[in-house]
């Protein structure tokens, strides 16, 4: 439809599905519903990686390429929020600026908002609205590197993890639960002097990969690029087309995404049960009477959780 194509409509369709307003909850559902159909058929890819990778370079010089053959390109970029203010940078836009000027882009950052996992909340729903207005690549840029980094893997098709060249110990610096869940791994700022480090970065890293995953056929792929050069680019992304195209032949990007829709399920319950224990007036009010208890040293974390949750 052309107005799924319209800038203004998916940026009013995400700040609807992100809204935490009870008046909008159940407009954007009706939205969900009805944009269903025209969802699915993107490529989702997440991307993560430690502070100072340059995953907003990488996904510039990467989504730029993207346009270049052909596709429409929407980028959901996670910032940190402030546990203080709530607030965020925001700044994706600025740090992708080649992107930004593309009409077959949509770049879209969103706060994380505390939450786990390193994606926002609902980054879910923002990434099918994105596929129903018309973007046939879903990037999803993480807000870094994590033990509990992991609910990307739970959305998207593929799971890029980028790394910096001579970073010491690269499997400590990654973490082990990230490096488990990567579908491939790409080396950034290969270039001019950090070549050769970038290459024994790569060259250890496949070694330790063979090791963690029993063989060099079950390893993910470990590449070089460099976005400021744009070199290994193509390269990157040919890896992970070529990887998901093996998924989908033998079956597994469909089992992959049906156990991402049954987790999706959970933890939507998760959130709704949660919210409606925590809004009851009586468990307000018994929750502050235990937090009295806590202040005066008379019940410890746990036990006043238990007595919370069981009414006593």
């Amino acid at each position: 439809m052309t107005q799924q194509r319209d800038r203004r409509w998916l940026a009013r369709a995400i700040t609807l599905v992100e809204s935490t307003r009870a008046e909008d909850e159940q407009a954007a559902e009706r939205l969900l519903a009805e944009i269903a159909p025209d969802t699915g058929r993107a490529l989702r890819v997440g991307v993560s990686g430690p502070p100072g990778v340059g995953k907003s370079t990488f996904l510039d010089a990467l989504g730029i390429h993207l346009v270049g053959r052909g596709h429409r390109v929407a980028v959901l970029a996670v910032d940190p929020s402030s546990p203080i203010s709530g607030g965020s940078i925001l700044a994706d836009k600025t740090r992708m600026e080649r992107l930004a000027r593309c009409d077959a882009a949509f770049i879209r950052p969103s706060p994380g908002a505390g939450a786990l996992g390193g994606v926002a909340r609902r980054t879910r729903e923002a990434m099918l609205v994105c596929e129903a207005a018309g973007h046939d690549v879903i990037l999803v840029e993480t807000i870094g590197v994590g033990q509990s980094e992991t609910d990307v893997s739970l959305m998207t098709d593929h799971f890029l993890v980028l790394a910096l060249p001579g970073a010491g110990d690269e499997l400590q610096g990654l973490k082990k639960g990230i490096v488990e869940l990567a579908d491939s791994i790409a080396i950034t700022k290969a270039d001019g002097d950090n070549l050769a480090r970038a290459t024994q970065a790569q060259a250890d890293l496949r070694m330790a990969l063979q090791i963690l995953h029993g063989g060099a056929a079950a390893a993910p792929p470990v590449l070089l690029c460099s976005a400021l050069q744009g070199t290994g680019i193509a390269e990157v992304w040919s890896a992970v087309e070529a990887a998901v195209a093996r998924a989908r032949q033998d079956g597994s990007l469909a089992a992959r995404r049906g156990a991402q829709i049954r987790a999706w399920f959970h933890r939507a319950i998760e959130e709704r049960v949660l919210q409606r224990f925590l809004t009851d007036p009586a468990v307000r009010a018994r929750m502050h009477a235990l937090e009295l208890e806590l202040d005066q040293g008379r019940v410890q974390p746990g036990a006043a959780a238990r007595r919370l949750v069981e009414g006593a």
